[in-house]
């Protein structure tokens, strides 16, 4: 297993996102629900970026996908319409067969929300069953920041 300590660690990525209208409630502040989407797609982009498909190809046989088992997100302060949000990314966990990931999200230097997120495992069969599976060693190493 490997982690990082809270708060000393290094993001291992970072991203930037703009506030679109549809992410806004009636008061023109990003709604809670929001969040979700937007860390995920940040955490799709980092797992592009060490090489790492989202959803691989039907005919590859080592066909994994990586389902949320738990989503938190605390909220420290409004984002609005066309903000600019950064996003920074932490591998905080990496088990045998799951990863935690925990967000830290930010506008103009203040705090907006934190979140965390974990994900299992799972190869998918070509009938689109999902079973659990250690996660492979080369998926691993990139996920710890090794080259692949």
């Amino acid at each position: 297993m490997v982690s990082s300590s809270e708060g000393n660690a290094s993001p291992r990525f970072l991203a930037k996102r703009r506030v679109e209208f549809r992410d806004t409630d009636a008061a023109g502040i990003v709604h809670f629900s929001a969040f979700f989407p937007i860390i995920e797609s940040v955490e799709h982009e980092f797992l592009r970026s060490v090489g790492i498909s989202v959803m691989p190809d039907h005919d590859d046989a080592n066909r994994v996908t990586w389902p949320r088992v738990s989503a938190r997100c605390d909220y420290q302060g409004p984002a609005r319409f066309e903000d600019v949000l950064d996003v920074a990314l932490y591998v905080d966990r990496i088990g045998a067969s799951s990863v935690t990931y925990r967000f830290g999200i930010t506008c103009h230097g203040r705090d907006v929300a934190t979140g965390e997120i974990v994900v299992v495992c799972c190869r998918l069969t070509a009938g689109g069953q999902l079973s659990k599976a250690a996660i492979p060693e080369d998926i691993k190493k990139r996920l710890e920041g090794e080259s692949g």
